[in-house]
Parts: structure tokens; C-alpha cells; sequence
């Protein structure tokens, strides 16, 4: 039987784990501090977003309302991203993060998962899912 990758040549994604890490590494650095602009330009232009309970996110408008309104709720934003697992054009990474919320002035920690869905060496797919509370407070549980 004959397969064929689902990784086309040439496309600009990456092709080893380390490219992916690079990848990972890059977006990492883009949100502290905040570089909307920077963080846009690794989207394609029909990028779709499915980020916690977040309604669908389509193009890079709507994502750039999104990163904007976050910028300005999450002052101090501080991450840590590790790239998992690279197959064909899929990336997963997890992350932990700091911030201060701008609203209640209040210390905060999340924890999630992010999976890119690569295309031309952009995120065309974005999908993920956090936890997050006030520091030095623990999820308890199922809500």
C-alpha cells in the first residue's frame, strides 16, 4: 500500500521537532511583551480559532481583536510554552503563565494546551484549552 505524508515540500512548516520548539519558542517571546503585530504575522489570512470558551475566531481581524482586548486585561503576562509533539503539519505545546488582572488588580495563574495546524510556515488552525485562577488558589474540581 502506498502512503504519502500529508507534509508537502517546500511549504515553510516544520519538519523536526527542534524547527517545531523553534516555532514554539518564537510565538513565546511574541507575548511578552505583547506584540500584537508580531503575533498576527504567524497566522494565515483565513486562520481559525477555537481558544477555551471563547466563541470561533475567523481571519486575522477577529484574532487581532482578541490579542488586543488580552493585552490590555492581562498586564505583566509572563509565559512559558514547551512544544510536545510535532506530527505532519500539526504542533501541540503546553504552557504555564502569570499575569495581573487589569480588572481586579488580582495575581493570576493559568495552565494549558495549544495544537497549531500548520500551513506555509503560518498557523492556519488554533485550537486550545486553560485553566486558570487567582494565585495561590487551586481548581478544585469539576463545576
Amino acid at each position: 500500500m502506498n502512503t504519502q505524508s500529508a507534509r508537502k515540500v517546500g511549504d515553510g512548516n516544520p519538519r523536526t521537532f527542534e524547527e517545531a520548539s523553534a516555532f514554539v519558542s518564537l510565538v513565546e517571546s511574541l507575548f511578552m511583551p505583547w506584540n500584537v503585530d508580531g503575533l498576527l504575522a504567524g497566522f494565515t489570512d483565513d486562520c481559525v480559532v477555537r481558544y477555551a470558551e471563547f466563541p470561533e475566531m475567523k481571519g486575522k481581524e477577529e484574532l487581532g481583536k482578541f490579542f488586543r482586548s488580552r493585552s490590555v486585561r492581562q498586564p505583566d503576562f509572563d509565559i512559558q510554552k514547551t512544544c510536545r509533539m510535532l506530527m505532519n503539519d500539526m504542533i501541540a505545546n503546553s504552557w504555564n503563565c502569570t499575569w495581573t488582572d487589569a480588572q481586579t488588580g488580582k495575581k493570576m495563574w493559568g495552565k494549558g494546551l495549544e495544537f497549531f495546524t500548520m500551513r506555509d510556515g503560518k498557523v492556519a488552525i488554533w485550537e486550545g484549552a486553560f485553566n486558570f485562577n487567582e494565585v495561590g488558589k487551586r481548581n478544585t474540581g469539576i463545576v
